[in-house]
């Protein structure tokens, strides 16, 4: 009698387990896709325009000690975002991010990424590079300039080091702005 138990309970389980993986996977609101779940009307379409400014006065400074940096990316809807986290995955190219869509404060207009641009108009992402030959690298001086502008910036981060990334996050975790969270925009 236990083992029939035993094995009607273990049947009903598995019935169960199954079931909930085909909800899951059929089912436009499921668990899978709550990410995406996000209210559209809220979600930033441009940079913040904090953010921007500070961009601008991040050009302006690096300027200033013979340092030019270009802007390669900014705001990301979460479809750009899922295909940059696809590189290095399923498809060609280098891991550059951890991040899906909507898990980006790219996503939220809260983040940049910069490159040093040469007189030449050539882009590079050398992060040792010393182009105004003051004996430091043009790139951790651009970083420092933009922290004191109140940006955090990834090469600080302790597992992965993402040296192009500026952001502002106003306090806001990932899962507030996931939640509807904004930071507010000045009048």
């Amino acid at each position: 009698m236990k083992k029939i138990l035993k094995l009607l309970l273990l049947s009903l389980f598995a019935f169960v387990a199954y079931q909930s993986f085909l909800f899951i996977k059929g089912n436009p609101g499921s668990l899978d896709q709550v990410k995406y779940e996000l209210n559209v009307e809220t979600l930033p379409t441009e940079l913040h325009p904090i953010v921007a400014e500070k961009v601008g006065v991040l050009k302006e400074k690096t300027a200033e000690k013979e340092i030019k940096i270009l802007i390669t990316d900014d705001y990301r809807s979460f479809e750009e975002q899922d295909e940059i986290y696809d590189k290095g995955r399923r498809t060609p190219g280098k891991v550059v991010t951890h991040s899906e869509g909507g898990e980006s404060y790219h996503n939220f207009g809260l983040a940049v990424d910069f490159a040093l641009q040469l007189e030449n108009g050539n882009v590079i992402w050398d992060i040792e590079y010393d182009g105004n030959g003051n004996g430091q690298s043009d790139w951790f001086e651009a970083a420092e300039i933009a922290k004191e502008l109140g940006f955090q910036w990834g090469g600080d981060w302790r597992e992965f080091k993402d040296y192009p990334h500026l952001q502002m996050d106003f306090g806001l975790t990932i899962n507030n702005l996931q939640e509807g969270k904004r930071p507010q925009i000045p009048s």
